[in-house]
């Protein structure tokens, strides 16, 4: 513990944070003007390629994560607490015996059939009004048609918990996650058990539904300590780490995906919200993310291990985002949501496709470094100015917290794009909201203290980094 939370009386809590690409467990420390992370564990994290298609390799993250924990410990003892997010819509289905088979990656390619399926039972219209979430062919009702694992389960879990099942044993859906599942009433916030019978899910497999700050349960096997529901969904602890500055901020949560919207009191299931195919999920207290899933950091990401690969040795990726913004701006971009680039693999060539030209060698990679950053954050700019209009708001900054806020071309050029102030940070802003809520159900702030006191505290300690539009 640095000097500074001992001397503030920090309490002090355990985050884990898993990624599509990678996960951690951090502590995190809250006291007296003291907001700290540490990293103590960092591991790989990505589909694997199985017999019948992609998965997650749910054994070896349970290893990390436990293995994590238990470092964590080791350095600070007194940490009182685990909480636990991830991505959101993926699941492991639970028999008496445990885990029925490895949870499927939202990438593969069997949720197509599924949408079919789906559709020709409740057309997505009225799917829309009852669930309030863009259409993605991989939300968790569109792969439940397509698995034929499910007659057999008892429980279905999705990841953040599946995992707090195997540290407490007990099964549980935090809300803020099943909201993405596209089968919570939107208006209830409970499981719509009339869509899940109308669609053949058993209704025994949505597990009791609980809060951000509730406790799930003692993790027998890390010191008995309590496992408390955070925002399990990724972007909803990020959301709680966004320092909105204004009332009429928009955020980006940019990393492997950039969730680009805002935060509302209520949802929008208009015509017009779901022909621009906006989502409305549930948040911390009670809100709102009005948001839409753009591709983001993935982009970058696959093209450049493809030509890690192509070159046989790792690209330096800094530098060649420092060439990147000595390329000139480009005159043709590419669609950053098109299909074609939602699967692995190939990332060069097809975006190439898409731009009409042949892959670019290694002396054209940083101009296509720089189409790539200028298409994904002319999607963001795009994105925002369609949730201003649908939510009748004007909206006067935007906040880009993640992985993405230290992507300064990035965030310049959707500085540019949008025409507004771009406020980058915090970028560990998953993990600080999962501390946070975790810290205020032990106490920390107060028996009253508001999203906003939290955020109060997120942006004292970590001040943004502003970039303004260019002429």
């Amino acid at each position: 513990m640095s000097a500074a939370a001992e001397g503030a009386g920090a309490r002090a809590v355990a985050a884990v944070d898993l990624g599509a690409t990678s996960g951690r467990v951090m502590i995190g420390r809250v006291g007296a003007g003291v907001l700290e992370l540490e990293q103590v564990a960092r591991f790989a994290n990505g589909p694997v390629q199985r017999a019948d298609g992609w998965h997650w390799d749910l054994e070896a993250l349970s290893a990390n994560v436990r293995a994590g924990l238990a470092e964590a410990l080791r350095r600070e003892p007194s940490i009182e607490s685990v909480g636990i997010d991830s991505w959101a819509v993926d699941y492991g289905l639970l028999g008496a015996d445990g885990l029925l088979a490895e949870p499927f990656h939202y990438r593969d390619e069997r949720t197509v059939r599924g949408v079919d399926a789906v559709h020709a039972v409740v057309p997505f219209e009225e799917l829309y009004r009852r669930n309030g979430l863009q259409f993605l062919p991989f939300n968790t009702l569109y792969q439940y048609a397509v698995d034929a694992r499910l007659a057999d389960a008892e429980a279905s879990l999705l990841i953040p918990d599946l995992l707090a099942e195997r540290l407490t044993g007990r099964r549980v859906a935090e809300r803020t996650n099943a909201s993405t599942t596209g089968l919570l009433d939107l208006h209830t916030g409970q499981w719509d058990h009339a869509l899940a019978e109308a669609l053949g899910i058993p209704i025994s497999v949505l597990p009791p539904l609980v809060d951000p700050g509730e406790t799930i349960g003692a993790a027998g096997e890390v010191a008995g300590l309590p496992v408390i529901a955070v925002g399990s969904h990724d972007t909803a602890s990020a959301v709680v780490a966004v320092p909105l500055s204004t009332p009429h901020a928009a955020y980006i949560s940019c990393g492997t995906w950039g969730l680009v919207g805002l935060e509302l009191p209520a949802p929008i299931v208009t015509d017009a919200a779901r022909a621009a195919n906006f989502t409305n999920e549930g948040g911390v207290d009670g809100r709102v993310r009005f948001l839409r899933n753009v591709t983001g950091l993935w982009l970058l990401s696959e093209t450049v291990r493809a030509w890690s690969e192509a070159d046989g040795a790792p690209v330096d990726l800094p530098s060649l985002l420092a060439a990147a913004a000595d390329a000139p701006t480009p005159a043709r971009l590419f669609d950053a949501d098109d299909p074609s680039l939602a699967a692995p693999g190939n990332m060069p060539e097809r975006i190439a496709t898409l731009l009409g030209m042949p892959a670019p060698g290694a002396e054209a990679r940083p101009a296509f470094v720089r189409v790539i950053i200028e298409s994904i954050a002319e999607a963001f700019a795009r994105t925002v100015r369609a949730a201003a209009d649908l939510a009748g708001r004007e909206v006067d900054v935007i906040h880009l917290v993640g992985g993405g806020a230290l992507n300064a071309l990035l965030c310049q050029a959707t500085a540019d794009r949008s025409g507004l102030p771009v406020l980058a940070g915090p970028v560990e802003a998953t993990a600080l909201g999962n501390v946070l809520v975790q810290a205020r159900a032990l106490g920390a702030f107060g028996a009253d203290a508001s999203l906003e006191d939290l955020r109060a505290r997120v942006a004292e300690t970590f001040p943004p980094r502003r970039f303004d539009p260019h002429p």
